[in-house]
């Protein structure tokens, strides 16, 4: 049987949008104010000032509102149902013969259309915020680096100017070092002039200094048209680039669409690198809604019970913790899913599978 809207469900779902979208605003106002305050460390390096970093968090607000997501749906759907039952209209709900299942399919409907919203937001604006806000502060901390759209990293040292199209930090022994994938050195002569041409496979800074691995250079002489190339398999590169300013400006897996995640695994895999963080949040972007979803009505069986017992504060406090422990339970499955290197959408699967079947437990125990 299909389920039309009735004015329960759009006065339940109504009551439970109000209560996200506040709990939401004011855990998001928090973490902005957080993220504001861990940038005054940094005002006053190059032309960083106040302005800069409140545009930079501004950026940052959508993808922080897709991360915050899940959490405020769990707290705003229990204290949408915890202010009906205050006032005893869950009460009266029930009493009409509405079930726990119906008044549940309520909450999830209200939830569909700002769950979709943030799958949108995390796809689209959430990306393009991030890496403007990326984009600005670096240049404003440095002048002699940029981030391009679509040609990747440009830095300056005196007459050579570097172009990454990609890169990332890994830790080897303990120590940090920054990859740079497919790189360009473009060195110009005093007259302005292209000097020489080197391209490498990789430029990798292990702390000790740069080093270039499978070189190709093209030296242009004086005479128009006159040119040497010369083929080296590593060398090493004197260069004074600040690794932690190059490293700010790679961009990082989670700042990515879903769509340049693909490309990015598929790119890994033609050339036997390591793609697994990138798997990892590719997934978790797939499996987003069912997440949320999963989530809420996990809990929402905590707000029901005896509405006149005067337990309903306990019950949400239950409610909010299994929910946290349902996000820690998600973490701990997919960090073993990169120990053990099995599948990320198992990781990603499992717990709201689980999560789904508690609550459909618990529905049948307290069913009436």
């Amino acid at each position: 049987m299909i389920l039309r809207p009735r004015l329960h469900d759009l006065y339940v779902g109504r009551m439970v949008l109000a209560t996200v979208l506040l709990t939401w605003t004011v855990l998001l106002g928090f973490d902005a104010v957080m993220a504001l305050s861990g940038q005054l460390g940094d005002l006053g390096k190059g032309s960083y000032d106040f302005p800069t970093a409140l545009a930079f968090v501004a950026y940052t607000v959508p993808r922080r509102a897709y991360t915050i997501f899940p959490y405020a749906a769990v707290i705003g759907s229990l204290m949408g149902l915890g202010q009906l039952a205050a006032t005893s209209e869950l009460t009266a709900l029930r009493a009409l013969g509405l079930s726990r299942r119906r008044l549940s399919a309520s909450v999830a409907a209200a939830l569909v259309l700002l769950t979709a919203l943030m799958v949108v937001n995390g796809e689209t604006l959430a990306p393009w915020g991030q890496r403007q806000a990326d984009q600005l502060k670096l240049a404003a901390k440095t002048n002699n680096v940029a981030i391009a759209r679509y040609s990747g990293l440009w830095a300056r040292e005196g007459d050579t100017f570097l172009n990454a199209i990609d890169g990332q930090e890994r830790v080897v022994d303990g120590r940090r070092t920054l990859e740079l994938r497919d790189v360009r050195l473009y060195t110009l002569a005093a007259d302005g002039g292209l000097q020489s041409l080197t391209r490498a496979a990789v430029a990798e800074h292990d702390g000790d200094g740069w080093k270039l691995r499978d070189v190709r250079r093209i030296s242009f002489g004086f005479d128009p048209g006159a040119a040497t190339e010369q083929r080296l398999a590593e060398e090493r590169w004197d260069s004074e680039l600040d690794p932690g300013a190059l490293a700010a400006g790679v961009t990082r897996a989670r700042n990515l669409s879903a769509s340049e995640l693909r490309a990015s695994i598929d790119y890994r895999a033609r050339n036997n690198l390591d793609a697994r963080e990138y798997e990892d949040i590719y997934w978790s972007r797939w499996f987003y809604a069912l997440n949320v979803l999963a989530l809420c009505l996990a809990a929402v069986p905590f707000a029901f019970g005896s509405l006149r017992s005067g337990g309903m504060g306990k019950r949400l406090f239950l409610g909010i913790v299994f929910s946290l422990g349902f996000m820690l339970l998600q973490m701990q499955f997919v960090r073993l899913a990169g120990a053990f290197r099995f599948d990320y959408r198992i990781a990603y699967a499992l717990p709201p599978m689980l999560m789904l079947g508690i609550s459909w437990w618990l529905f049948r125990r307290k069913s009436g």
